[in-house]
């Protein structure tokens, strides 16, 4: 009977019993946006981080007058953001000051074209008409309208709320979307919209978020390109780790406790009850509720000794290789982020997740953040972030003999590109591999944690809730991957907490 009652609609699960004082393992933007909203709610909060910064993925490396992101450079639906601050009575405004970008991303192809990517509807039109014609700018049209209905339909039922069924989703936009197209495949739903090729890569590589081909990846996913190409675009200044800074600021003064320096090895649990946290010190910190902000898997493997079926069947997002690199050098025919198309496009992912091996006809990512915020890089000198998308793990690959190896490619196809010289103008690097990404608590060295398939989706992703009083947030979690779902996450996990306002309506709802 309790497993059926699991599957029935209704209100939401809450945690069992007394929720005064709650522990948030881990700074992470989810873990800071549910410690945001406990303390608004008038929860004893602690948060417990084992780096001396907040931010989690989203760190930040400091050298020879640098400073580099370590994680997303993406920022899209900052209302999400603002919604954090609001539950502390405090507005974004006065902790963060954040820029438009403008274009969004610059993509250059591999026959030399080059189109700009706007959010404002008009100015993108009169782009693809510049750069493609008339028929293809009326299709973009047409394609925002469905991007568009798409975000109404999903966000408010879909992904902005805790889902404990698949009955949950049996709501009047379930049918809007079936009606729309929303469960077709997302490269040939585009196409009706786009006839382009270029056009049809720059609004669908945004499966790869989701850990997905286009080619397979659902037309529902196609609310991350809204997210990003309609919604608009922004930049932080002081780069992206300025948000959990500002975040953790906030909440100290509303009252949250941070330990940093402070790793947890194990929950403390009584049957399916936690009753604190150990540290690798020694420390026990008592709690009536845990928030785990890790890796989902990691934390229920490392911190709650614990794989249950629904976690170990997971199948994982391609990673990446990462360098970040201060240089002498400034290309002037570069935007704030760039993104470099192959030849080939559905080879990427043939590549990438069919075979399990590097691209042999790269597309990639090249962010230029000191372009938009000098201070980020020394007088005279560039920031640059420069991301390949790789197999995880499970490729099997030997990073540490791959690796040096691979990151001479990177820099040869960068210049190969247009970036003359590269290599030479280097003056201060980190280079991240998918070993590098699992040693930092990343399963499978997947930084884009469990891919997106349907099965892996919404209720079928592993649920937020575990035992009697231990929540979960973050990517590994509902609703998933990318800054605004792991931000959502933190509500989300609140809610578990706290319970759920009736009257509630995100900012991000109402837009």
């Amino acid at each position: 009977m309790a497993s059926l009652r699991r599957w029935l609609p209704g209100a939401p699960r809450t945690v069992k019993g007394p929720t005064d004082r709650v522990v948030v393992v881990g700074a992470g933007l989810a873990g800071l946006s549910a410690a945001m909203r406990l303390a608004g709610a008038g929860r004893e909060v602690t948060v417990v981080e084992r780096e001396s910064v907040p931010g989690g993925r989203a760190g930040v490396i400091e050298e020879a007058g640098f400073r580099f992101d370590t994680g997303p450079t993406v920022l899209t639906m900052p209302d999400l953001i603002a919604d954090a601050f609001d539950s502390i009575g405090e507005d974004m405004s006065d902790w963060l000051e954040l820029q438009p970008v403008n274009p969004l991303y610059r993509a250059f192809y591999p026959d030399g074209s080059v189109l700009d990517v706007h959010s404002d509807t008009d100015a993108m039109t009169e782009e693809i008409e510049r750069v493609i014609g008339p028929g293809e700018a009326a299709g973009y049209r047409r394609y925002v309208d469905f991007v568009s209905s798409l975000y109404r339909y999903e966000m408010r039922d879909f992904i902005d709320r805790n889902i404990d069924s698949p009955l949950d989703l049996l709501t009047p936009d379930l049918a809007k979307l079936v009606a729309i197209g929303g469960f077709r495949r997302l490269a040939p739903k585009v196409e009706q919209f786009l006839q382009d090729p270029r056009t049809q890569r720059v609004y669908s590589f945004q499966a790869m978020y989701a850990g997905l081909s286009p080619y397979d990846a659902l037309a529902i996913y196609a609310v991350i390109a809204y997210m990003d190409s309609v919604a608009g675009v922004f930049f932080p200044k002081g780069g992206m780790h300025a948000v959990p800074a500002a975040m953790a600021a906030a909440a100290e003064k509303h009252g949250v406790t941070f330990r940093y320096n402070t790793e947890v090895i194990r929950v403390d649990l009584d049957g399916d009850r936690a009753t604190g946290v150990i540290t690798a010190d020694g420390d026990r910190i008592p709690a009536d509720v845990v928030v785990l902000n890790p890796d989902l898997p990691v934390a229920y493997r490392e911190l709650l000794g614990r794989e249950p079926w629904s976690v170990r069947r997971l199948n994982y997002s391609p990673s990446c290789a990462l360098l970040l690199a201060g240089s002498s050098a400034e290309y002037s025919k570069i935007a704030h982020h760039n993104i470099h198309f192959g030849r080939s496009w559905e080879g990427v992912f043939t590549d990438l997740i069919d075979s399990g091996t590097l691209m042999s006809d790269p597309s990639l990512l090249v962010t230029n953040p000191s372009r938009s915020d000098p201070e980020l890089a020394p007088a005279g000198s560039q920031s640059y972030y420069v991301l390949f998308p790789t197999p995880n793990l499970d490729a099997g690959i030997d990073w540490e003999v791959v690796g040096p190896r691979y990151r001479d490619q990177m820099v040869e196809t960068l210049e190969a590109r247009g970036y003359v010289g590269f290599g030479d103008a280097i003056e201060i690097e980190h280079f991240t591999t998918p070993a590098d990404w699992a040693a930092r608590g990343m399963e499978r060295g997947a930084p884009f944690a469990a891919a997106h398939s349907f099965g892996q989706t919404g209720p079928f992703r592993p649920g937020n809730l575990w035992g009697d009083n231990v929540v979960f947030t973050g990517s590994g979690t509902q609703p998933g991957v990318g800054v605004p779902m792991v931000l959502i996450s933190g509500r989300l996990a609140a809610e578990r907490i706290t319970g759920i306002d009736p009257g509630y309506t995100s900012r991000a709802t109402r837009s």
